[in-house]
């Protein structure tokens, strides 16, 4: 299935005004602010997704916040619409694809971000055990609070990440977790 990449129809000076938005709200913001900003960002194509992508997250409250950061989060990588590597960690002085599926999901809320950053050495001597180098998620288009945009769907997991364009080169990412019922926020730049 190839999907059309989303006509741009925001100027350079609307970019520039989202881009101070996004700012004002880093490092962190109530769901309600960042849910405004997501809302009046325009969509994005999944072609324009590809390649590698930077991440870091804005912390709204959720119970994730601070938790992938902490064990050397990276970021994404699409290389096309069936082949996307959702989870890109630092290991041993690497970037990898680490299989979703591995994740701790259910430490989110329950375990101190602390006690995460601590144990952090154990993503360079589990790498090899939690890498992938199959795709592990797909882009698909869909109408997502209103807006035709790209969303990554987890091949064996019950997220979906929906994406907005913030500039050419900067996404503002929404997580829906089936799991938590509160929406988590990340923002990704290209690399």
């Amino acid at each position: 299935m190839t999907v059309d990449p989303i006509p741009d129809s925001a100027e350079p000076a609307e970019h520039a005004g989202h881009a101070a938005a996004l700012a004002a709200l880093e490092p962190a913001c109530t769901v309600e602010e960042a849910f405004a900003l997501f809302d009046a960002l325009p969509g994005v194509g999944a072609g324009e997704l590809r390649g590698r992508w930077h991440g870091r997250e804005l912390a709204t409250g959720h119970p994730l916040d601070g938790l992938l950061e902490a064990t050397g989060w990276y970021g994404k990588q699409f290389d096309d619409e069936e082949s996307v590597h959702p989870l890109l960690f630092r290991a041993g002085g690497r970037i990898v694809s680490v299989d979703p599926r591995w994740a701790p999901m259910g430490v989110a809320g329950r375990v101190p971000t602390g006690a995460v950053a601590r144990a952090r050495f154990t993503i360079d001597l589990l790498a090899p055990v939690l890498r992938t180098r199959k795709p592990r998620a797909r882009l698909r288009e869909v109408r997502h609070r209103g807006v035709v945009t790209t969303a990554m769907v987890y091949d064996h997991l019950p997220i979906i990440d929906t994406f907005r364009r913030v500039d050419a080169d900067t996404l503002l990412g929404v997580m829906d977790l089936r799991t938590h019922p509160a929406p988590y926020f990340f923002v990704l730049a290209r690399d």
